[in-house]
């Protein structure tokens, strides 16, 4: 059996297994992962994420996610916050501000005197091609047929793909129905998240996120950057917008032609061990 020692975080509700791979060595198949994300008979979670020893020589960490179906995926942003302060709380750097390689590049996050982090999420992508959307031109909104209705859109990737549709009323959002059925479109050929965005005013907006391979969760950090980035596309938001997710608030800032900044707060639930089979 495998002696594997994790910490157990979330970023507004958000929740993670956390496991260092710098200083232990696991082996983690997608059915294990399952089992894993089980929160009835495993440790329970939205994502694992993995702190890998670096395999490029200007940044500090590689950083994997896995969904709780097992699946790997390219980005989480409430889990690179959660990343930043694991590797601060471990002893394995002592820098405020880290680069961090991920399957989409490198993102840059960064622990406040609050202990908040502050990431450089990266430029937004929108072309179709970018996401990935199969559309013949790019567009500012797009309609597609969704449970024989058509459902109006805008696509964004932020190191995953973001689908992200305005709503009047964030409670009664049709996330549960409309949710599932487009992660799935064959026109999204890598699955999409699916964002449902009440604007409240030009800094303020409410969203609600379905992941991909995860379901509804309480927060979703690209979700929110994605979000903002749409809105300000479509001329609705300012630059500097606050997010309201079921598990709390974002600070998402983007200027169109520059990189996407989030801040939020993070929190380590408890740490722990586990043995798994060899």
């Amino acid at each position: 059996m495998m002696r594997v020692e994790f910490s157990k975080m979330h970023g507004l509700g958000n929740d993670f297994m956390v496991i260092d791979l710098v200083s232990q060595q696991v082996s983690l198949g997608p059915e294990l992962i399952k089992g894993l994300a089980n929160r009835n008979f495993g440790v329970g979670f939205d994502q694992l994420l993995l702190v890998e020893p670096p395999e490029q020589p200007d940044v500090d960490f590689k950083y994997r996610i896995f969904n709780a179906d097992g699946s790997e995926v390219e980005q989480c942003g409430n889990g690179v916050r959660c990343f930043a302060r694991f590797v601060h709380e471990r002893g394995l750097t002592r820098k405020p501000l880290i680069r961090v390689a991920t399957k989409s590049g490198v993102v840059e996050p960064e622990i406040n005197s609050h202990g908040w982090v502050r990431v450089n999420m990266g430029a937004p992508k929108v072309h179709p091609t970018e996401i990935p959307f199969l559309a013949d031109v790019e567009a500012p909104t797009y309609v597609v047929d969704v449970n024989s209705q058509s459902v109006e859109l805008d696509v964004v990737n932020m190191g995953n793909p973001h689908a992200v549709i305005l709503v009047d009323d964030i409670v009664n959002a049709p996330v549960e129905s409309i949710g599932p059925a487009l992660e799935s479109h064959p026109l999204f050929p890598a699955r999409v998240n699916v964002g449902f965005m009440q604007v409240l005013s030009r800094n303020e907006v409410c969203l609600r996120v379905f992941e991909r391979g995860a379901g509804e969760t309480l927060a979703c950090g690209t979700g929110a950057c994605a979000a903002v980035v749409s809105g300000i596309r479509r001329g609705l938001l300012d630059p500097e917008v606050l997010v309201h997710l079921q598990g709390g608030d974002l600070s998402i800032a983007w200027r169109p032609n520059d990189v996407v900044w989030m801040t939020g707060p993070t929190a380590t639930v408890f740490e722990g061990v586990i043995y798994l089979p060899d």
